[in-house]
């Protein structure tokens, strides 16, 4: 059996992943599961698999969980001080790192010592604490997985490449549900509005990321780090349909594009099934789409913060953990309907050319406290800022 851990199990990946081994079950025994807050879900998921250790993160959560639970065999805890208590010294085969936001690099970071593979789901991670990752991935042998569907789907095009193989790596965006607004309308877009997305069902936060694209500047800095590619061989290409995920073209003349449903149960079941163990249902190949594909280059005045693609530093630095903690605060604020639609995109330009903030090029991440540390002071000065 398959051992594995699921840091995040009662969100959309996690549940995903949850609903995947519950129709392979007798091959899997989860050992530990997490959550923040929705401990009622944890608790239900940990009756059916029988697992044994639990931990929710909330405090309050925390108490509430441990008062209605009457399993005796079950374990709670409040934190993620307790994987050497849990595993000793064996190592499990398979973590799903899918806690959203900058919760997630702790664990993520912890976890590596004691499993074989680790898949992440985590933005934060891999975009703010990416060369500690590496270093501890390097140090337990530990193999990575991205889990998100543009790197996933880069990652198995470039699979027994090299990166100097590679002329150019695209990924695609859908262009939210603002493709085709007249820009005028812009200034009125509402929160409710920004989270309809046209193809996806995803939380709040990354539907407005979306929208405003600030997700594909993300993911293509997450792919410049996890595949050592330079910014100059990474392209964004809208394509509406979001069929196509990634195109990678090599040195050697080819090109390989890789397509799947508009549904992030494919490169999870991927992920924990690398070598086609088993199979899953999926739709029929779409020649209607493949005959009325629809990719074009990305129009900067839709999409202005893909110019922040532009000013990022080659070397890995705490200046994305400004980027993605900024980001964070603005869509918060948009979506309190504190600030307008386009503020967040002029915001995020503008704080990109603060001196208080471009310092930050020049420093690399030394440890997860460093990182938090400048999360929480970005936050707290965005919020503080005359907007």
């Amino acid at each position: 059996m398959k051992k594995i851990v699921i840091f995040g199990s009662t969100g959309s990946i996690g549940s995903s992943l949850i609903n995947i081994i519950k129709k392979d079950k007798k091959n899997f025994k989860i050992e530990l599961i997490s959550a923040n807050k929705n401990y009622k879900k944890l608790i239900k998921q940990a009756n059916f698999f029988n697992i044994e250790n639990l931990i929710i993160s909330d405090r309050n959560s925390y108490f509430k969980a441990k008062k209605s639970l009457k399993n005796d065999k079950i374990k709670i805890y409040n934190n993620f001080n307790s994987f050497k208590k849990i595993f000793k010294d064996k190592k499990i085969d398979y973590t799903m790192s899918a806690i959203t936001g900058f919760h997630g690099l702790r664990p993520t970071l912890n976890i590596i010592k004691f499993t074989k593979v680790l898949a992440i789901a985590n933005k934060e991670s891999i975009i703010c604490g990416w060369n500690l990752i590496k270093n501890n991935l390097k140090k337990y042998k530990t193999e990575f997985i991205p889990v998100d569907s543009e790197h996933f789907s880069l990652h198995s095009l470039i699979y027994g490449a090299k990166n100097f193989n590679i002329k150019e790596a695209i990924i695609t965006a859908s262009g939210g549900p603002f493709n085709k607004l007249n820009l005028n309308k812009f200034k009125s877009i509402s929160p409710t509005a920004a989270l309809k997305h046209p193809n996806w069902s995803m939380g709040k936060k990354i539907s407005v990321d979306s929208a405003t694209m600030m997700n594909k500047v993300f993911e293509i800095i997450e792919a410049k780090k996890i595949f050592e590619l330079k910014y100059s061989q990474l392209k964004i290409l809208v394509h509406s349909q979001s069929y196509i995920h990634a195109i990678i073209q090599f040195t050697n003349g080819l090109t390989k594009i890789l397509i799947h449903d508009t549904s992030m149960t494919i490169p999870i079941f991927n992920s924990l099934y690398p070598n086609f163990e088993k199979n899953i249902k999926s739709k029929k190949l779409d020649i209607g789409i493949l005959n009325k594909l629809d990719i074009h280059p990305v129009n900067i005045k839709r999409f202005p913060v893909v110019d922040l693609i532009k000013v990022l530093p080659s070397n890995d630095s705490l200046f994305e953990t400004v980027l993605v903690s900024a980001n964070d605060t603005l869509v918060d604020l948009f979506l309190c309907n504190k600030i307008n639609y386009t503020d967040i995109s002029k915001q995020l330009l503008r704080i990109s050319k603060l001196n208080e903030f471009i310092k930050f090029k020049q420093k690399k991440p030394n440890n997860l406290d460093e990182i938090i540390k400048l999360a929480n002071y970005v936050s707290v000065k965005i919020r503080s800022l005359s907007i």
